[in-house]
């Protein structure tokens, strides 16, 4: 199927003219058969001698419904353009051709109407030559009256090389469906209707309406029921878990998780003339109010009224809603820009832009950043760049080369700085290190770690072996040990500790050291006394008894009881019921 848009000045036979070629109405409401002109958007088809599908958006060509126009035309690849002849090119038909060119639309076909009226030739040379000067460039031209048939042959034959020349859809695409009208159908609920521009759709499929999920349960395409359908088409889908009064025309269903919602996009104008602040943009089907905010030149940053489902490489259109005209075309050249926080930050940030095209670009996105999600780079998108020198693929993350090999280099230094500044710690703890290097992710950080040879371990980051020092407590230690040496389970009490100047950090460190071990919070013995204490337990009668054990061990019970239950803890004895312990066996 292919999709076209009419435009046109009010009243120049747009939806005569679709009437004549498809047989059908597309003025859907009363008031537009009433007063013969179209107000909302209008939808009818047909089958071209060559079995193609070719479905119309009928858009109303009057100024007061500018904003309805550009509903229907923003998602469509192509347009039917109208001018009657006995009129000629009129106010309108000059702004919607500036709509046109603003999205940069590449594929048309002119038509000149009522030729049963007036000689189109004036027309067809004035109009032809008009839309030469346009992103449409030279269009193949046709002569047609609605009301005598004359002209609508070789329209047809126009529409059927026209939809030849489209591009072919990526039906492998994610689902970006702008929703252009949405009602209750008694029995089914509610259905919403759009172009689908890419992609493909099937019944069963869930998508994303806003922050909510909603659930495919049919689809009709030109009328009729389907199961399954592809890019380019028309649909309407009822869907499950929302109701009406939820979704309307402007809103958007998206595959999940698949694409990036901002509200700030830097963008490229069609005009370096000043525009005014306030405007609305007009994206698919949305209008949003944007403030924008000239960078320099033609370049700006434009702040949404709300999050919209934008990518690199979108054409929207800009609208000064006071004078109800299009205002500028816009070419999205960035949909997740940094902050300028900077004096000078806009006029850099625009130098930037000057060689952005609107195409994606993975390795600038991720250059810009230093490194980034491969997530949002997908929906924002970028294809997925192969790896290399200049990008590196760790885990969910793209890094460049130069940012690795800063992080890898600084690494080290950083470990070491900490060491000589915090002795008595086992290591740089992880966020201080991540902080330190800039690194946004830990699982950068856990690769960083592994590739420049250093040691992880209860949240910290240190040299291989990492010798502890003891700094000033180092005799404190030394006479601990040299006490303990003598008496191996004379484990000092808290006001010795206290006098030595050992509190919770440096017995810490200590036992890091491998010089003491603690086995309580305030009781330290030497690191080998659970295996000498096994050893003189063996001289026990088995089971033995906490008296026996403080006897053999010549030591208190605050010693001997989280010493025997350390033993308990390593295997070493086994508490029986009746509270006795016995060695078990090596």
């Amino acid at each position: 199927m292919h999709v076209v848009a009419t435009a046109g000045h009010v009243d120049h036979g747009k939806s005569t003219l679709v009437r004549a070629l498809t047989g059908m109405e597309p003025d859907r409401w009363a008031e537009e058969r009433r007063r013969g002109m179209t107000i909302d958007l209008g939808y009818a088809w047909t089958v071209l001698p060559s079995g193609e599908q070719l479905a119309f958006v009928d858009v109303p060509g009057h100024q007061r419904f500018i904003g309805n126009m550009l509903a229907g035309l923003g998602p469509a690849p192509a347009v039917l353009f109208v001018v009657a002849a006995d009129e000629g090119w009129s106010r309108q038909s000059a702004e919607h051709l500036a709509a046109v060119d603003a999205l940069r639309l590449r594929h048309g076909v002119l038509v000149v109407t009522r030729a049963d009226l007036a000689d189109p030739a004036a027309a067809l040379a004035d109009a032809r030559a008009r839309l030469a000067r346009s992103s449409l460039g030279e269009v193949p031209a046709v002569a047609v009256s609605a009301v005598t048939g004359a002209g609508l042959p070789e329209l047809t034959g126009a529409l059927r090389d026209l939809v030849a020349g489209l591009p072919v859809p990526d039906r492998a695409d994610r689902i970006r469906l702008w929703v252009d009208r949405s009602f209750t159908v008694r029995g089914s609920g509610t259905v919403v209707t759009g172009t689908l521009g890419a992609g493909t759709v099937a019944t069963g499929d869930q998508l994303r309406l806003g922050n909510a999920t909603v659930t495919v349960r049919g689809i009709q395409t030109l009328g009729a029921p389907a199961d399954r359908v592809t890019a380019v088409a028309r649909v309407a889908l009822n869907l499950r878990g929302v109701s009406r009064d939820q979704v309307g025309r402007g809103d958007v269903l998206l595959s999940p998780g698949a694409w990036h919602a901002t509200d700030t996009v830097d963008v490229r104008l069609s005009t370096a003339e000043p525009l005014p602040a306030e405007l609305v943009l007009h994206l698919g089907t949305a209008a949003v109010p944007a403030r924008l905010r000239s960078l320099a030149g033609e370049h700006a940053r434009l702040s949404l009224a709300r999050p919209l489902p934008v990518q690199v490489g979108d054409r929207a259109i800009l609208r000064d809603p006071g004078r109800q005209a299009v205002a500028a075309g816009v070419l999205v050249l960035d949909a997740d820009p940094p902050a300028l926080r900077r004096r000078g930050a806009a006029r850099s940030r625009a130098a930037e832009l000057v060689s952005a095209d609107g195409r994606p670009d993975a390795l600038a996105e991720v250059t810009r950043r230093g490194a980034m999600p491969a997530d949002l780079l997908r929906q924002l998108g970028i294809p997925l760049p192969d790896a290399g020198p200049e990008l590196r693929r760790i885990g969910g993350w793209l890094v460049t080369g130069p940012v690795w090999q800063r992080w890898l280099s600084g690494a080290g230094p950083a470990v070491d700085r900490w060491a000589a500044e915090h002795p008595l710690e086992a290591g740089i703890p992880v966020a201080a290190l991540a902080r330190t290097l800039g690194v946004p992710h830990r699982e950068l950080l856990a690769e960083l770690v592994r590739e420049a040879g250093l040691t992880a371990a209860d949240g910290r980051i240190s040299r291989p072996a990492a010798r502890v020092s003891l700094g000033a407590s180092e005799a404190a230690v030394a006479e601990v040990e040299r006490r303990l040496a003598g008496q191996p389970f004379a484990a000092p009490d808290r006001d010795e500790l206290t006098r030595l100047r050992l509190g919770r950090r440096e017995l810490a460190a200590a036992e890091r050291a491998g010089r003491l071990r603690r086995i309580a919070e305030d009781v330290v013995l030497l690191p080998d006394a659970p295996a000498r204490a096994a050893r003189l337990l063996t001289g026990l009668p088995q089971p033995f008894t906490l008296s026996q054990a403080r006897a053999a061990l010549s030591t208190s019970r605050r010693v001997a009881v989280p010493l025997l239950e350390l033993l308990d803890r390593e295997g070493l004895t086994e508490r029986l019921p009746d509270s006795t312990r016995r060695l078990r066996p090596s």
